[in-house]
């Protein structure tokens, strides 16, 4: 998208509130000097102007986001169709692809064309929160737009005329709880706090101001996010909206788009067959291909200069959106696409070929105790397929639930060797109570690193496919092995962090440690 530089005289008369998407974008150009990228150059993604169709016309929808149009992506559609789906929206983009702009431009056109309306600005930071503030503040600098503003613009707060208003909100609990207005457009999703995110929820309510939206403005939540930390928030709200798709249970609708879809027109000076870009773009950018054309904001040279600054890991994850970045990770070798499997079992139950049932367990109490149950094979493949999870429950609950039933009888356990010390309360260690049970536990000691290689050496193997796979019904060990990650602020650290994503990591080293690595046996010589 581009902003065009102001132009005098301008025409102050702003006319009736857009009703179609021809008439949207026409009145951004003319009025906000504001031009959107109306189509995405590649077909997995969305157009930057769909977020502002879909927050503008409350969650509608038009046939003319998958209908005929012209070379620019003109609809020419004159009715809007009945609301559907949500009006909540998670927008996730590229690095510069512009998110933050066009919240700022939803902003206005919300202020502009629904009076009375209330929309709060958060952000991680308060430093993040203004840049989208400064944004809606050069609109509202324009001639066309400046003559609504009541008062002045201030660095935190927009008021207009016709009773509409927009504010930042600091990101604390105490700014956000007790709100009460139409709108959040939340910016950096992933820099959250989670308790701030959670709390955002319950602020917003409908109003009664009809338009070409309907006959009221619903209560939203959005955000807008890159999305680089694995497994943090803003890929939680990404795969909530991605599993409920186009239900009718789904609770926001998900909008992405990458670097390729904002750039602008590809011109002579690039040539396909040598460009850097060739491999994300395919030629999209260039003029004259239609309605794939590149119309955005961003000029080819600054993002093959990008790319070539970063890793394809970062260029991947914050550039083209693909997947988070998984830096910093312990197990950056797992891929929940490679790595995990589903044989549509309605039940939990070991693979046919087994030849040894297999488990591994975490102790815990407040935190939770971990089992998790695998099969062998006669090739040495090691699936993961089901888990028990639970906190505050005592030992003795864990041993009826191995013991119950519900899995087919364990060969062994590799449990944590931290349970053979001696309870304080009961007087027997943890492994002692289990194998008075009747089963049998392994609980090797070894060095953290040395079970770290083994899991490693089980998801790329140096010679072969993956040696470990985990039923997709096992969620949390799945999130586990994604989130096990070293802590961010401290890059010497050589032991992961220790923040609820190592249980289900930890019960998997224990595992594959007893069953992986060699058995040593000492010689004592008496001569």
């Amino acid at each position: 998208m581009t902003s065009q530089p102001m132009l005098e005289p301008v025409d102050t008369d702003l006319g009736p509130p857009p009703a179609t998407p021809d008439a949207l974008h026409e009145w951004l150009e003319v009025h906000a000097g504001v031009s959107v990228p109306r189509r995405a150059l590649l077909a997995a993604s969305d157009a930057p102007f769909d977020y502002l169709l879909h927050t503008y016309f409350e969650g509608r929808t038009f046939p003319s986001e998958s209908g005929p149009s012209d070379a620019d992506g003109a609809s020419h559609l004159t009715e809007p169709a009945p609301a559907r789906g949500p009006a909540d929206c998670v927008v996730w983009a590229s690095r510069g692809g512009g998110k933050t702009f066009l919240g700022a431009v939803a902003t206005m056109l919300d202020l502009v064309h629904k009076p009375s309306i209330q929309v709060r600005i958060l952000a991680g930071s308060v430093e993040q929160a203004q840049r989208m503030h400064t944004h809606l503040r050069a609109l509202f600098e324009r001639p066309a737009l400046a003559r609504l503003v009541e008062g002045k613009l201030t660095s935190r707060r927009i008021a207009l005329t016709n009773g509409s208003c927009a504010e930042v909100m600091a990101s604390s609990q105490a700014s956000v709880r007790g709100t009460r207005v139409q709108k959040v457009r939340c910016d950096e999703v992933d820099l959250f706090d989670r308790d701030v995110w959670t709390a955002a929820q319950l602020t917003t309510m409908s109003k009664a101001i009809p338009g070409p939206w309907g006959r009221r403005v619903r209560g939203s939540v959005e955000a807008l996010s890159t999305m680089h930390i694995p497994m943090g928030l803003m890929w939680h709200v990404v795969a909530d909206a991605a599993r409920a798709g186009d239900t009718p249970h789904r609770q926001r609708r998900l909008l992405r788009w990458g670097v390729v879809d904002v750039l602008e027109h590809c011109g002579d000076e690039h040539r396909c067959e040598s460009c850097p870009l060739f491999e994300e773009c395919g030629g999209a950018a260039k003029p004259g291909r239609g309605v794939g054309r590149g119309s955005g904001h961003l000029p080819v040279h600054d993002a093959i200069v990008m790319k070539s600054r970063v890793s394809r890991e970062t260029w991947e994850a914050e550039m083209l959106c693909l997947r988070p970045c998984r830096s910093g990770c312990v197990y950056e070798e797992f891929d929940p696409e490679a790595h995990t499997y589903d044989d549509g079992a309605p039940a939990p139950g070991p693979v046919e070929s087994a030849t040894t049932i297999v488990a591994g367990m975490d102790f815990g109490f407040r935190a939770p105790t971990v089992v998790l149950l695998g099969a062998v094979d006669q090739a040495g493949v090691l699936r993961i397929f089901d888990e028990h999870i639970a906190a505050g429950l005592t030992l003795d609950r864990h041993i009826d639930l191995l013991r119950g039933g519900r899995w087919p009888r364990i060969d062994w356990i590799g449990a944590d060797p931290a349970g053979n010390q001696t309870n304080d309360q009961t007087g027997v260690s943890n492994v002692s109570l289990l194998r008075r049970a009747g089963l049998r536990i392994r609980a090797r000691r070894s060095g953290l690193h040395e079970g770290l290689l083994l899991v490693k050496a089980r998801l790329r193997p140096a010679l072969g496919p993956a040696r470990l796979l985990v039923h997709r019904r096992c969620t949390g060990l799945i999130e586990s092995l994604a989130k096990y990650h070293y802590p961010p602020d401290r890059p010497e650290a050589t032991a992961p962090e220790k923040d609820g994503s190592d249980h289900a990591a930890d019960a998997l080293r224990y595992l594959v440690l007893n069953l992986d690595a060699p058995f040593r046996t000492t010689v004592r010589s008496y001569l």
